[in-house]
């Protein structure tokens, strides 16, 4: 059983012998039959990837005429609503070859952090945009896409200890349009570390009430690259397992969904 996830660091993988017309029918069938078949919807959507999950949702259209988001939004309510609705939502596409061409061979490739220069980007970050009418593009630019990711989690820290905000909430407030998508696509790349989104998830849950946008958002979206890795970093960091996090935090379908995308105890 070990070898299967061998080079593969994620909890949920193609489901073998997969056909997208026979899911539908039994996705349709489990909204519309007498009572909701929960059931049914969690084990078909919890066990294809991302990339059969929107073969479904084609397949869903084309048959019976409705958006399969909207059908499960119907029939559910609440957090496994949501987070269902999440599991058939494709994944936020940015624009890579903008990506790629404005950081190709330019971005300092060092592990080691100066807190002085941290700093003095913050500043600079701060007074382009929050701090002035009309944001100074050419600014964000050159800090966010030659700066290291180690040096930029340490400026993202001292921007919010500046402007006592996200530096996420900043650029969709100040930004639009590919240069945004392009610029949250950079946050997200240096924040979307293991031990970064084991934390993210210990807030999520331990926090007043449960956090269920960020629970479903790192939960969907990592599933298939590192949820294995970020389940290994929560044990080290709070010595007790997601799963069991999980479980003393949620309740009903919504409880029985995440752990089967969280895939084992540790």
């Amino acid at each position: 059983m070990a070898s299967i996830w061998v080079g593969h660091r994620g909890t949920v993988r193609d489901y073998p012998d997969f056909s997208p017309s026979v899911d539908a029918e039994a996705i349709q069938k489990a909204i519309r039959g007498i009572g909701t078949d929960e059931k049914m919807l969690i084990s078909i959507l919890t066990e294809r990837s991302n990339a059969q999950r929107q073969l479904i949702v084609k397949e869903y259209q084309a048959a019976y005429g409705k958006e399969l988001k909207d059908d499960l939004k119907g029939d559910l309510s609440g957090h496994f609503e949501h987070l269902m609705v999440a599991l058939v939502t494709p994944p936020a596409v940015f624009d890579a070859k903008q990506l790629k061409k404005s950081m190709k061979g330019r971005r300092d490739e060092s592990l080691k952090v100066d807190e002085h220069l941290a700093k003095q980007d913050a500043q600079i970050l701060y007074k382009a945009g929050e701090n002035r009418w009309g944001t100074d593009e050419d600014k964000f630019t050159e800090i966010l896409c030659l700066r290291s990711f180690p040096q930029l989690k340490l400026t993202f820290d001292e921007y919010r200890n500046i402007s006592q905000k996200d530096i996420v909430d900043s650029i969709k407030g100040e930004l639009s349009g590919h240069f945004e998508d392009l610029l949250l696509a950079i946050v997200n790349c240096v924040r979307n570390t293991p031990a970064f989104l084991a934390e993210r998830l210990h807030r999520a849950l331990k926090g007043i009430g449960t956090d269920e946008f960020t629970l479903n958002r790192i939960m969907v979206s990592r599933s298939e690259i590192d949820l294995l890795d970020i389940r290994t970093e929560f044990k080290k960091h709070y010595g007790y397992s997601l799963y069991s996090a999980i479980k003393s935090d949620t309740s009903g379908d919504y409880e029985i969904t995440l752990l089967k995308i969280c895939g084992g105890d540790d």
